[in-house]
């Protein structure tokens, strides 16, 4: 219990429940502070109250990386790591695979509740019919190099989108912030098709009308001098099911990149830029590229015991194995591994799947790995699924952008409509020099 010096360390007052409060003891001065536990969690803002005198700037918490600190509220995604669910929006993603499309689990991540049979109609329509981007994006995206990495080239053409439609910088309009989302979404796949068409050296295909979204993606893709470029369902529908995985995964790097930029009222176009820029990076979304190196090096299912080895002795890194967030079986993993036989029925059979599975098997039954929460994530399967294809390693993550565009999207929105959230500014702990005399550079 707090003594006669228990103070209230927040700023809004009120009187809580000893089992709703957190009670602190400032060693320093021996004063108790009392803290609000609301939902789980505890104000950082309370910590300012916690003064040796009052000239002191107040307790600050220290967190690299935001391991343990919640910066948002949202109503997008949920994750329960130790159970291994994921759900959008409350429905869980097994439900969403097995019976709803990308372009239904779009709307529900972005308008909140699943639409209607019009609401559908309406939304899949918008998003067809702005499929085509301005001819002069195109002619931007021809001016990069043929070698380009199409990440680089996805950067620059969706933070350019912006000065195509400068409305958009009302980012309070509610006409303009729907018309951000539908030319986002729509538009991605068509520019991540041309990153990659550029990158071959062949004319850029444009968009088909008559296709449905993930059949639209692989014409634009694969598309030559056939007059109808007729996907194969199986096809089309496994890579339905990844954009639908893909969608969303709460407060991840580019998902925070998205919030943290758009925090400056930026427009929406420039703030997905900024998720793009993040999901460039090799820690973020590069990690199937790494798991199809690994069983590359592998090589046959004969050296998987040498290789388990090499990682218990850190000769060897297991990769597309635990996720920060997950300590079970990644759901999304489960979902996947499901479609990759469909995809190889269709391009044919794949070495590196039998390593896969063979390699997953024996970790799963060696204690040293699961009692680590060493379980498969969804990058162990994705990257086959994208090799399949004829995807090079460098489009594996442009493909990712695609869906997870929608939780983008989804994220500013709430950003923009959220009276709590102001322009991001994390604080720092400065600990370098101080009050330095400037030395003239004839005397250094």
């Amino acid at each position: 219990m707090a003594s006669e010096q228990t103070q209230q360390a927040g700023e809004d007052g009120g009187v809580a429940t000893a089992q709703e409060t957190l009670s602190i003891t400032d060693n320093r001065t021996g004063e108790t502070y009392e803290m609000e536990i609301t939902e789980g969690t505890v104000r950082a803002m309370d910590f300012r109250g916690i003064k040796v005198n009052e000239d002191d700037f107040g307790l600050m918490t220290y967190d690299p990386a935001f391991k343990n600190t919640a910066s948002t509220r949202s109503k997008i995604g949920y994750i329960d790591g130790e159970a291994g669910i994921l759900e959008y929006r409350g429905y869980s993603i097994e439900q969403l695979c097995e019976h709803s499309n990308y372009l239904e689990t779009a709307y529900l991540i972005v308008n909140g509740e699943l639409p209607s049979k019009d609401e559908y109609a309406q939304w899949e329509h918008e998003i067809t019919h702005h499929t085509y981007v301005h001819e002069n994006v195109k002619k931007l995206m021809e001016g990069f190099r043929y070698d380009a990495h199409p990440m680089g080239m996805l950067q620059s053409t969706v933070g350019a989108l912006s000065t195509f439609y400068p409305g958009a910088n009302n980012i309070t309009d509610e006409h303009e912030q729907h018309m951000a989302a539908v030319r986002l979404i729509a538009k991605m796949p068509t520019l991540a098709a041309f990153a990659y068409r550029h990158n071959l050296g062949l004319p850029y295909s444009y968009p088909d009308n008559d296709l449905s979204y993930p059949e639209n993606f692989l014409s634009m893709l694969f598309k030559m001098a056939e007059w109808k470029y007729e996907p194969d369902p199986r096809l089309a529908r496994a890579l339905d099911v990844l954009f639908i995985l893909h969608a969303d995964h709460e407060q991840n790097a580019s998902t925070a990149a998205v919030r943290n930029v758009g925090s400056t009222q930026v427009d929406p176009y420039s703030a997905i830029a900024a998720g793009v820029s993040a999901l460039y990076g090799p820690l973020h979304g590069g990690a199937n590229e790494q798991v199809l190196r690994m069983l590359d090096r592998i090589g046959t299912t004969d050296n998987i015991p040498d290789f388990l080895e090499g990682v218990k002795n850190r000769e060897e890194r297991l990769m597309g194995f635990g996720h920060r967030v997950y300590k079970n079986y990644d759901p999304r993993a489960r979902i996947i591994k499901h479609h990759v036989d469909e995809v190889l029925e269709v391009t044919g059979k794949s070495p590196k799947l039998e390593i896969a599975v063979e390699l997953e098997k024996r970790a799963l039954d060696d204690e040293f790995f699961t009692e680590r929460k060493l379980y498969p994530n969804v990058d162990y399967y994705s990257g086959l699924i994208y090799e399949a294809l004829g995807m090079p390693t460098d489009m594996f993550t442009v493909i990712f952008a695609i869906p997870r565009t929608s939780g983008w999207v989804g994220q500013w929105l709430e950003l923009v409509k959220d009276d709590e959230q102001a322009i991001a500014r994390p604080r720092q702990i400065y600990d370098g020099y101080r009050e330095r005399e400037y030395v003239g550079i004839d005397e250094r």
